[in-house]
């Protein structure tokens, strides 16, 4: 690595200039804190969830068709939202109390009802296969400090349970763990895949980002402190995440700051621009330069980036 990439590296968060910006639209279609945005496969819709059980199915952009838009009424807070990959039919819901909910949006209406084991009443994330019809949902014990992975099966609603380990690969199609390795001093918060699939991001409740090489099993190929923005304390409140770009060049965190960290490999970082409270969800549209934010001030913010 060069001398001006250790001297970039070393940059302060607080020294990141803020991100110019093409526009942003705010929608305060909630009366509570922000759970959870996610762009829906196309980009063209957005679904965002509130503590209070609320989601919201909705458009940013004025040309969109709206035929999607939806409220629905979950009856306890939700905890993780995903929409299906191959289009922008089906949104899954997580609840804090267990519940797993199947919304069919071209018919606006719940088609399938899911409860996690008794022994993980919490639904912490969810997550749909791009290539099969399945999904993956964690979910953790409110007691023993435990979690579990399940894959189901998006036609037939079975459950396929996995152990879980500290940061681990699994074959979906043979139901077999291919890899994992010990990734972090502290617990694990958020894992994606790198561009091409070729590494694996993961973001530590002690701030720390790393990048890892799946080629090498546990090879660091970048790293960074975001505890500036992802400090221990505000984990208290919800686990953070990060999100990365359609084309795996710029990484977007949550905070517990009024602005989010959008970091660029070797490159300088960029600051957000503010909301007035805390950034509890944040995604990427699947092919454009534009991001969503949602917060503890009950706005989600859609941002497209110069």
């Amino acid at each position: 690595m060069s001398n001006a990439e250790n001297e970039q590296i070393l940059v302060s968060e607080e020294d990141f200039p803020e991100v110019k910006v093409d526009f942003q639209e705010t929608f305060l279609g909630h009366n509570s804190s922000i759970s959870s945005c996610r762009f829906s496969a196309s980009g063209s819709n957005i679904a965002s969830s509130s503590t209070d059980g609320t989601v919201r199915i909705w458009t940013y952009d004025s040309s969109t068709p709206s035929s999607k838009n939806a409220t629905i009424y979950c009856g306890a807070e939700v905890s993780a939202l995903s929409w299906e990959c191959r289009s922008d039919r089906l949104l899954l819901i997580g609840t804090a109390n267990g519940g797993i909910k199947a919304w069919n949006a071209d018919a606006k209406r719940v088609v399938c009802d899911l409860s996690t084991s008794k022994d993980f009443p919490s639904v912490l994330d969810l997550k749909c296969s791009p290539v099969d019809p399945v999904f993956v949902s964690a979910a953790a014990s409110r007691r023993t400090g435990f979690a579990s992975l399940t894959v189901w099966h998006m036609k037939t609603w079975k459950p396929l349970p996995i152990v879980l380990l500290p940061l681990l690969h699994i074959d979906m199609s043979a139901g077999l763990q291919i890899t994992g390795w010990p990734a972090h001093d502290s617990p694990v918060s958020s894992v994606l895949f790198g561009p091409a699939e070729t590494s694996i991001f993961s973001l530590g409740s002690d701030g720390k980002i790393f990048e890892w090489s799946l080629h090498n099993q546990g090879q660091i190929i970048w790293s960074r402190d975001c505890s500036r923005f992802c400090n221990p304390e505000s984990f208290n409140k919800r686990m953070h995440e990060v999100a990365l770009d359609s084309n795996g060049k710029r990484l977007l965190a949550t905070s517990g700051l009024v602005r989010a960290p959008i970091y660029q490999g070797h490159e300088r970082g960029l600051r957000t621009l503010p909301h007035t409270a805390p950034i509890t969800s944040v995604d990427w549209h699947p092919t454009r330069p534009i991001y969503v934010t949602g917060s503890e001030d009950h706005s989600v913010r859609v941002t497209s980036i110069l």
